[in-house]
């Protein structure tokens, strides 16, 4: 596998390659950072299939430690950046991570890891000259040839319990280090651009743009810190062509910094979302601050990417999650493995050709004719695209009536007075299941319970009005954006 920054370093030597928090990088001077480092970290005793992990926010030292670890040939896992202590040291002693780059403020968490090779410091606090990222960047030496490819160990969400370690195949991600024309073919990301990844790099959706971005010898934007007044400078600043986002940041851009965004001139042509549902009144929203601009992946760690909405079709088709990319092919199986018509919902299995090889930890997703299972439901409208119905596991049966909460979700959402809610089903020993909500009210708007009910009641059957309407400051969400069911107070798993 080539390592991204050869090439680009070939192609747009002294274009700018990053821009954080602490200024510019070229092309040229990452490349150059980047040997400097794979050689420190060969030193320390790291070899080809050598296991690194990286535990970083969004910043220029993630992507060194990364291509770093591709120079060497290493098997490299992306650790999220929410992880507790305990949490990261079982991921690291079941994924056998051997050294561990770090930003300081997971010090204490790193301290609890057994790490063969130790760590090393990739962002420090203020006031601090060096860190040791930045020492071996100013070694001198080399890293050895090597013919083992590298490899990378994506996890998955884990919004209900320890994330799993997500093999790509032949030590290969099609998704993530390789530029598929069925991405290029729904969203025009174009070569020497500049592209702000604002979705977190230590998931497949950041990680797989800010490579691409790298592909096309473009510049990316990253900043440790979710700022929305920042993000919108930025934007105009660096005449950022494209933002990434996952849905939940996106929100808090919008409703955070509307009137700045629409002051600028931005020269803003794609904005790509992933990661989380969209929810039509978001994507409204978003195309009202930003124009038709707005594309959406759907896909999982595991199946790499299913579907792509395009602003046409976001706006044609309210919900949508779009059609198949090139080279995808998504069809929706009932419970025997039989193809659905259009218009019947049933379970959503993709053949993308950027599968996974299988959680590291043993096991995988459900397989029928080659194709995986997302664990979503969805059904196909008459003209072929698809839209979600909600986790397979969030639908209920309530009183012998199948409901997806995601409906229920959208309208509360769709509300001037709601600034964020989920709903989830729980036990009811009379139906069977029913519906909890939890909402968090919007500024300058009073909590509202029956409110909230007729309002569902007014618009969906009588058996989706949740039960209870619960208030919350703030839905427990992973940095992807995806509602940690077991944080909710009285919380049974959705």
């Amino acid at each position: 596998m080539a390592v991204p920054t050869a090439y680009s370093a070939a192609v747009s030597r002294n274009r700018p390659a990053v821009i954080d928090d602490l200024g510019v990088l070229t092309h040229h001077e990452l490349d150059v950072r980047v040997q400097a480092i794979a050689a420190g970290l060969h030193a320390r005793g790291l070899e080809p299939g050598s296991t690194l992990g990286v535990l970083c926010r969004n910043h220029r030292g993630f992507l060194e430690a990364v291509l770093a670890g591709i120079r060497l040939g290493c098997r490299i896992v992306l650790l999220n950046t929410d992880f507790s202590g305990p949490q990261l040291a079982d991921v690291c002693d079941r994924e056998g991570v051997q050294l561990l780059i770090h930003d300081q403020e997971f010090e204490a968490a790193a301290s609890q890891c057994a790490l063969p090779f130790g760590s090393v410091l990739a962002w420090a606090a203020a006031g601090t000259l060096f860190t040791t990222l930045d020492k071996l960047a100013s070694s001198t030496g080399s890293a050895p040839r090597h013919t083992t490819p590298p490899s990378i160990v994506l996890l998955t969400s884990g919004t209900t319990g320890t994330p799993k370690g997500a093999r790509r195949k032949g030590g290969d991600t099609r998704l993530s280090l390789q530029l598929p024309g069925g991405l290029l073919e729904r969203i025009p990301f174009r070569a020497r651009r500049t592209t702000y990844v604002a979705a977190p790099l230590f998931h497949a959706w950041g990680f797989g743009t800010a490579m691409a971005t790298f592909a096309l010898g473009g510049t990316i934007v990253v900043s440790r810190e979710f700022s929305p007044a920042r993000i919108a400078e930025s934007l105009e600043r660096h005449r950022v062509d494209a933002l990434v986002t996952v849905p939940i940041l996106l929100r808090r851009l919008v409703d955070g910094a509307e009137e700045d965004l629409r002051s600028r001139d931005l020269a803003v042509r794609i904005i790509a979302t992933s990661g989380s549902a969209l929810g039509i009144e978001l994507a409204q929203h978003a195309t009202a601050v930003f124009g038709p601009v707005l594309h959406n992946l759907y896909g999982s760690t595991e199946v790499g990417y299913a579907a792509i909405a395009t602003p046409a079709d976001l706006r044609q088709r309210p919900g949508t999650v779009g059609r198949a990319p090139l080279g995808t092919v998504v069809r929706i199986l009932d419970g025997e493995g039989r193809v659905l018509p259009r218009g019947e919902t049933g379970r959503v299995f993709v053949d993308s050709g950027a599968m996974f090889a299988g959680y590291t930890g043993g096991g995988s997703k459900e397989v029928i004719d080659g194709m995986m299972s997302t664990g979503d439901l969805g059904h196909f409208d008459a003209d072929g695209y698809l839209f979600v119905d909600g986790r397979a596991d969030d639908m209920i049966v309530s009183g012998g009536e199948n409901v997806f909460p995601r409906e229920v979700e959208e309208l509360l959402l769709a509300r001037d007075d709601v600034a964020d809610a989920v709903v989830v089903g729980v036990p009811d020993q009379e139906y069977g299941q029913r519906l909890r909500a939890y909402v968090v009210t919007a500024d300058g708007h009073a909590f509202d319970e029956e409110t909230l009910r007729d309002d569902v009641r007014r618009s969906l059957a009588r058996y989706k009005v949740p039960r209870e309407v619960l208030p919350l400051d703030e839905i427990p969400r992973n940095p992807a954006g995806k509602v940690l069911t077991r944080l909710l107070p009285d919380g049974q798993q959705a």
